[in-house]
């Protein structure tokens, strides 16, 4: 199942949501060539998952959803054109367990 909040994809896998960008945010920011990842191992709605800066903007992203990180695409610090790939297994951000069911069927469907 895929929702859709703060122009990022969340699909659901279990008990897993893995947070992606959409691809009108890979466009909108073009080609990204900087990712720092905010520290902390839980996050609140709308705190930073990571700023970057792209061809066209520096951005933070906000997290839709709170829950508890579990996995960053460490890949993307030193390859930060992960995040523009069209491929899932490449461009995700984060991965989030503890995450508000409730919340999650409140975003919009993707």
């Amino acid at each position: 199942m895929k929702k859709r909040g703060n122009f990022l994809l969340i699909e659901k896998n279990d008990d897993v949501y893995t947070v992606s960008m959409t691809p009108e945010l890979q466009d909108d920011l073009g080609t990204v060539g900087f990712v720092e990842f905010t520290d902390g191992d839980v996050l609140n709605a709308d705190d930073a998952i990571l700023n970057l800066e792209a061809s066209k903007t520096v951005f933070e992203m906000a997290s839709p959803l709170a829950g508890k990180i579990i996995g960053r695409n460490e890949a993307a610090i030193s390859e930060p054109t992960l995040l523009n790939s069209a491929k899932t297994e490449e461009n995700w951000v984060v991965k989030l367990t503890d995450v508000d069911e409730e919340a999650f069927n409140q975003l919009e469907e993707a």
